[in-house]
């Protein structure tokens, strides 16, 4: 008769033995003070009789790489903010790496974490190739992504947001506001949260009976170059394609700037001539000239679920979370009104 081998002990079977979180647990396995001397007690006796023995000798003064396309957005900011906050907490340094779009850039990350044994990686890039894939699991590093670009195996654990949702609220919005041509700016086509932006937007003008007319869905990228591109290309159509729009929804903040800027350009003013909402919710919307209204997509809450998610995988610890999306929320502020004319 053949025995059956023992179950494997996690921070997870520990924490429900002990009847409580497994960030608990993490705590009293890096000697955090804020927990209570009872509970730390009962967490080591528990160890002590599984003889459980961590995958921790990396992780206090440990380094983990944050990977980024561009380190100099207002998005990225945010993003980085969040993810050093969780792991300053944990007392684990992070470095920075930027890709910048190129394959020599996505290719000198890679080296970059193998040259200094990175304990694992927050991925926020465009995509992943097979072959920058089977190099990561070659080197042994974990890793968590942060809003990719198409499907990826259900076995990495993905942050995102609602973006449909929320795009769907911003059309509501200006809908509700008596607007009826309304445009949207669109990110790049190839990701999935510009592609699911863009059909938010389409369900909602689809549920409110309104067209979407031939030109009035453009993509570009999540810059404010591209927006006042965009919107200027959109006020450039109107001959050709009917009225100009009396709203946009542009799929970032940034791109929602570039059509302020366009706007002005022609004499039009927001939201008196056009109302502009935008995507993400960074601090300076609050004190743009009219402040933005936009979806708030909560970027340093995403950058540290990232990091804690991460930091378990290091651990050695069953991470059973194969897709989160955080809620998105509309925020009104004065870039939206009622179109001129309506009651």
């Amino acid at each position: 008769m053949t025995s059956r081998p023992a179950a494997k002990v996690t921070i997870s079977t520990i924490a429900a033995e002990a009847g409580v979180s497994t960030a608990t647990v993490s705590k009293v396995l890096n000697g955090r003070a804020d927990v209570s001397t009872a509970t730390r007690d009962r967490v080591r006796q528990i160890m002590a009789r599984h003889h459980y023995q961590p995958r921790r000798a990396r992780r206090r003064g440990g380094v983990v790489d944050l990977v980024l396309n561009e380190l100099d957005s207002l998005w990225s900011i945010e993003i980085i903010r969040g993810a050093e906050e969780a792991l300053r907490d944990e007392g684990v340094s992070m470095m920075l790496s930027a890709v910048h779009g190129s394959s020599s850039g996505t290719n000198a990350w890679l080296d970059q974490l193998a040259a200094r044994r990175s304990d694992g990686a927050i991925l926020v890039v465009s995509d992943l190739t097979p072959r920058q894939r089977t190099r990561l699991a070659a080197l042994n590093i974990p890793f968590v992504l942060v809003d990719p670009v198409g499907n990826v195996d259900p076995t990495v654990p993905t942050i995102g947001a609602t973006n449909w949702a929320g795009a769907i609220a911003a059309t509501e919005h200006l809908i509700g506001l008596g607007h009826r041509r309304i445009a949207h700016l669109g990110g790049p086509r190839q990701l999935l949260c510009s592609r699911a932006r863009a059909d938010g937007f389409r369900a909602a003008m689809e549920a409110a009976g309104l067209p979407v007319h031939d030109g009035a869905v453009r993509y570009g990228e999540f810059n404010d170059l591209s927006g006042h591109t965009e919107m200027a290309a959109l006020l450039d159509a109107e001959n050709t394609v009917g009225p100009s729009p009396t709203a946009v929804f542009a799929a970032s903040d940034l791109q929602a700037f570039g059509a302020y800027t366009a706007l002005r350009e022609r004499g039009l003013r927001v939201p008196d001539d056009v109302s502009v909402v935008g995507f993400d919710d960074v601090p300076v919307t609050r004190w743009s000239d009219p402040a933005l209204t936009t979806v708030r997509q909560p970027l340093q809450d995403m950058a540290g679920m990232a990091a804690t998610t991460l930091l378990r995988l290091i651990d050695g610890e069953d991470v059973n979370l194969p897709r989160v999306e955080f809620a998105t929320r509309l925020v009104v502020r004065s870039s939206t009104a009622a179109p001129a004319g309506a009651e």
